[in-house]
């Protein structure tokens, strides 16, 4: 299980190369169900898989031009700030066991796996039914709308480890006047250090880390994004994007199901 686990540790960093997001979607079902994490460990290991893996991305789009530093501010402030308040405080104070209904608990572990199918359904009906390219760039910047989608980001990534990707492409195209191109690169930017911020969070708290593990799982991921990234040139994002969303659509339900099966 840990060698299909590593081999599609590849497709996370493949998303975000070939399409800027939906990859990290898929880290902490992979590292809870081929790697038999604790989905709250889950989220820590995400948080730091995610963040090294969208620098390397981020790197090959600087270099093309594709990062816009002052939209990255603006979204990423708040977004910033809302995933360490969750990773420091919010989280721990969250109480392992939230309630029982008819003899079933509802824990801290399976609130966060049925938030992130939640998560997951969302995210791939968005690749699927949606062209980002119909999005129209070029609209006035929109601050408050902005500031607004990075504070959710920022909520929604401290909690379940995502980038969310899926969510700040479309708010830096429709609120920030940006290309794709440049949200695509931007979205990585602020996935990157609101991710590395999230993992500060918890090393104040000393959430123990085997970095042995996250390194090798990580240098899966990072070659994926590099081959992701030199492919986009030979690649349709329209025709992958909905095949990786049926994908994620399978996985969120395979999650859900799960979840509430073990319960």
């Amino acid at each position: 299980m840990e060698v299909v686990g590593y081999i599609a540790s590849v497709f996370i960093g493949l998303s975000l190369g070939l399409i800027g997001g939906g990859g990290s979607i898929l880290t902490v079902p992979i590292l809870v169900y081929f790697f038999g994490i604790d989905p709250l460990n889950a989220t820590t290991y995400s948080l730091f898989i995610v963040g090294l893996t969208s620098a390397v991305g981020v790197g090959s789009h600087f270099r093309k031009g594709n990062v816009h530093f002052p939209i990255a501010l603006i979204f990423g402030i708040p977004s910033l700030a809302a995933v360490f308040i969750m990773r420091k405080w919010i989280m721990p104070g969250i109480p392992d066991h939230l309630l029982n209904i008819g003899g079933v608990v509802l824990t801290k572990s399976m609130l966060l796996m049925l938030v992130f199918a939640v998560l997951m359904l969302l995210a791939a009906v968005s690749m699927i039914g949606r062209n980002r390219e119909k999005l129209h760039p070029n609209v006035p910047l929109q601050y408050n709308r902005l500031i607004v989608q990075g504070l959710i980001v920022g909520i929604v990534t401290g909690f379940v480890g995502v980038g969310g990707g899926f969510l700040i492409i479309p708010s830096l195209v429709l609120f920030g006047g940006l290309s794709m191109k440049k949200a695509v690169g931007t979205s990585l930017l602020v996935m990157t250090i609101s991710s590395l911020l999230g993992i500060l969070g918890d090393i104040s708290r000393k959430v123990p880390f085997n970095y042995t593990f996250l390194i090798a799982f990580s240098l899966f991921a990072v070659a994926g994004i590099t081959a992701g990234s030199y492919l986009t040139k030979y690649t349709n994002d329209a025709k992958l994007k909905p095949v990786f969303g049926w994908f994620v659509l399978a996985m969120g339900i395979f999650v859900l199901i799960t979840t509430l099966y073990h319960q």
